[in-house]
């Protein structure tokens, strides 16, 4: 028996893993498991509901699959669907359905992928040569349903996965009602990066007395990962990315963009000054978005300009720098930008940049995360030095109406009002 063999049993053993998986652990590398996986695994072999939080990059995903797959009854016992997973958007789909594969190594399991924008016959074909587990985005699932090529009356496990991200992008009705058809003696598991009400609320509605085991940190980002910000105006941005990039030589880098439009004209800038770049958003036809996103875990692609689509669940180990070009409508959306680099312990470096009427939007992410962000310098894009008292952070109003973050102890005095009910101009954050 190899050394790593040895050591995947003595990290996973203690879980009560059968030797079959153990084998397929060892085979993928996964030598000891993380928090989640440890915290996670048992209870869901127990039979639990469970409601776990925990951010990106920490092993959710084969803290649900393994599980799963250790009670998976055989093809001649079960006919039908048995474990159904939800997801957000396709690349995550199809990552955990490749996961699953990759842990399933010498069992017959038959998970199937169903996501939009591509031909629906070919998955209903795959429906039908018979799918043990299926992993899906909510709208494609309810296609399915109301076509009649997916039937859940054998379901016995379902998974949210990244839930908040799901209700954040409007699928709840989707969810709900995919729910409501499932079997009520189904073992539900949801997974979660945080938990606001509405995540908390789905979850006492269609779940069994769930158990909430919460493995995020205090701090939301991890402290492996570097984070700055440039001050710079919006006509000199793009020679700015040029210049970082050309600095830093990122082993594999993202660039987030706000819209897709605004993807495209920064990947055609890009394109013109540094090789390997490519980029990737919703509006892309779904081959052209597998064939970049398989380039980018190749590595060969090193730049990838992107939209929020891979702001979520999207593991590629090799991402050493992330470059919010546009700063993001929603804290949260910082978090899981940032969390593409730093990923499972590595190091990993966070530069946003920031315009003159982004300063309050700046503040908001110091809020959420609990650190602020030290500011950059690059020649030729000399910027004021930063003045921004405790006072200013504290009165800066939280984005979106919500808690800048739930572990806060205290809320944010409410600002004054003017005669017209407005709060008082406040002096922007001085560049």
């Amino acid at each position: 028996m190899s050394q790593s063999s040895v050591e995947s049993e003595t990290g996973f053993r203690n879980l009560s893993l059968s030797p079959i998986m153990l084998a397929a652990l060892d085979r993928a590398g996964y030598l000891e498991p993380t928090p989640i996986q440890a915290g996670l695994i048992p209870r869901a072999l127990a039979g639990v509901d469970v409601m776990g939080q925990a951010r990106t990059g920490t092993g959710k995903t084969a803290a649900f699959v393994i599980p799963i797959l250790e009670q998976l009854e055989t093809r001649k016992a079960a006919l039908g669907a048995q474990a159904l997973i939800l997801v957000p958007t396709r690349e995550l789909a199809v990552q955990v359905r490749d996961e699953m594969i990759k842990l399933a190594h010498g069992r017959k399991v038959h998970p199937v992928a169903l996501y939009g924008g591509t031909p629906i016959r070919a998955q209903i074909e795959k429906l039908q040569r018979g799918a043990d587990c299926v992993v899906g985005t909510p709208g494609r699932v309810l296609d399915h349903m109301a076509r009649g090529t997916l039937v859940l009356d054998r379901l016995r496990f379902a998974v949210l996965d990244e839930a908040d991200r799901m209700l954040d992008i409007g699928f709840r009705p989707d969810i709900e009602k995919i729910l409501r058809r499932c079997p009520q003696s189904r073992q539900t598991l949801l997974l979660s990066a945080t938990v606001p009400p509405p995540v908390a609320r789905l979850a006492m509605r269609y779940m069994r007395d769930p158990e909430s085991l919460n493995f995020s940190p205090t701090e939301v980002s991890v402290e492996t990962i570097e984070q700055f910000y440039f001050t710079v105006a919006p006509e000199r941005k793009a020679e700015l990315l040029v210049k970082l990039l050309k600095r830093e030589n990122p082993r594999q880098a993202i660039i987030f963009c706000r819209t897709k439009r605004g993807t495209e004209k920064v990947y055609r800038q890009l394109q013109k000054k540094l090789p390997g770049v490519d980029c990737i958003h919703g509006d892309l036809p779904q081959k052209s978005r597998d064939r970049v996103m398989l380039s980018f875990r190749e590595g060969k692609v090193r730049c990838l300009v992107a939209t929020d689509v891979v702001g979520r669940g999207i593991d590629v180990s090799g991402i050493s720098h992330i470059v919010n070009y546009d700063i993001p409508s929603f804290c949260d959306d910082y978090v899981h930008r940032v969390g593409r680099t730093g990923r499972m312990g590595r190091e990993g470096v966070a530069y946003t940049f920031v315009t003159p009427e982004e300063g309050p939007e700046l503040t908001r992410i110091e809020m959420r995360i609990e650190r602020l962000l030290e500011r950059a310098e690059m020649e030729g894009f000399e910027a004021v030095p930063r003045r921004v008292t405790t006072e200013a952070i504290v009165n800066v109003p939280p984005a979106d109406g919500l808690p800048a973050s739930p572990e806060e102890p205290k809320k944010p005095p409410a600002p004054m009002l003017t005669g017209r009910g407005r709060p008082p101009r406040r002096i922007r954050r001085a560049l």
